[in-house]
């Protein structure tokens, strides 16, 4: 196996009889249909429908009890539920009633689930082991993928001699080098400090790109996550699509409210408020208008569209954070984040306007 073969997944990955014939000429990509499991008289995914192209990468973002890992476990087999219905296709091949080991998947969980009494070598060769791949291949290509995750001498290492992060890239060999249809990742970074999580991130992203055709799917709660990572962006709520797209799509165009203020800070007001009398979109009564804080420009008072005084002042470094309380709105202050500068600081207390580009308010359902 190599870095080619991996861009390629699934012949070496399963039992033969398993895959068939279905897995010649097949495109990859994973198809939910009408998905809805419930448990009792909780419905957890409600006639849920995706499409997740071959060589994408999905990241499955929102709140907990959402409905992410149950539909993380359901593409990999592991959902026992009293009402179970819907159907999943993976890499043209219908796998609703197929067991998980016959799957070909890939799987990344938060605990990395090693085994402590074997080598690195040994966790990486664990799978193949267990589909009697023959010995010589097995050296060939847990070489191959230590190499792919940057382990390529740690093979003698035991696991508790890793760090955190070096125990994840075992983790995520193990899962590769079975050349997976799909690769499934349950929360992969959620355990690492911060520092080493925005590092691991970049370097999931990097394999990402080495390997264009593996399909992977993400699960999260951390909006970096899906920010950095992702192709699209899936938004769940109570079980339900809230959103999907781009990164950008869900940051710059949400749908609502629910979606603008889980990608980040949000300044929802009346239209009203937000533009001029005389714009089309003043009258505006069915759409509340959103505005990020990164839009905003603190000026000298009477030179912007709003008014207000400096609430508090917040310094994260390179960044000032701004609340600010609006004459128009004096109940619900208002978020600015500036780039710090040599310039005037702004201060509590300060009378001040605020400039803003009209293109830059997007009309959302409140």
């Amino acid at each position: 196996m190599n870095t080619a073969s991996l861009a390629h997944p699934g012949a070496l990955g399963a039992e033969p009889d398993a895959l068939g014939d279905a897995r010649s000429g097949t495109p990859g990509g994973v198809q939910i249909d009408h998905l809805t499991v419930r448990f009792g008289s909780r419905t957890v995914l409600d006639d849920l429908s995706l499409t997740i192209q071959r060589g994408e990468l999905l990241t499955v973002l929102g709140r907990s009890g959402c409905g992410k890992t149950t539909l993380l476990r359901f593409i990999a087999g592991f959902i026992e539920a009293d009402g179970l219905a819907g159907t999943l296709t993976v890499a043209g091949r219908d796998l609703t009633h197929v067991s998980p080991h016959r799957r070909n998947l890939g799987l990344l969980f938060q605990s990395y689930a090693l085994f402590p009494h074997l080598s690195v070598y040994e966790n990486v060769a664990f799978g193949l082991k267990a589909r009697r791949t023959p010995a010589k291949d097995i050296a060939r290509r847990v070489a191959d993928v230590l190499k792919l995750v940057q382990l390529g001498d740690a093979g003698h290492v035991m696991p508790a001699q890793l760090s955190g992060g070096m125990q994840q890239r075992v983790a995520l060999a193990r899962a590769l080098v079975i050349e997976p249809d799909v690769l499934l990742l349950d929360e992969p970074l959620s355990a690492l400090d911060a520092n080493l999580r925005a590092s691991v991130r970049s370097e999931l992203k990097a394999l990402h790109e080495r390997l264009p055709n593996l399909t992977i799917v993400c699960v999260t709660h951390d909006q970096d996550d899906a920010l950095v990572l992702s192709d699209r962006t899936l938004l769940m709520r109570d079980g339900r699509i809230a959103q999907l797209g781009t990164p950008q799509q869900l940051y710059d165009a949400p749908n609502d409210a629910f979606v603008a203020r889980y990608l980040g800070a949000a300044n929802l007001m009346p239209p009203q408020v937000a533009f001029a009398m005389g714009d089309a979109r003043y009258n505006e009564r069915e759409r509340v208008a959103c505005l990020r804080p990164e839009s905003m420009r603190i000026v000298p008072l009477g030179e912007g569209q709003l008014h207000g005084t400096i609430a508090s002042v917040e310094w994260y470094g390179a960044v000032l954070s701004v609340s600010v309380t609006l004459d128009a709105m004096p109940n619900d202050p208002v978020l600015v984040q500036m780039q710090r500068s040599h310039g005037m600081m702004p201060e509590k207390g300060e009378r001040i306007s605020l400039h803003y580009e009209a293109d830059d308010v997007v009309l959302i359902q409140p």
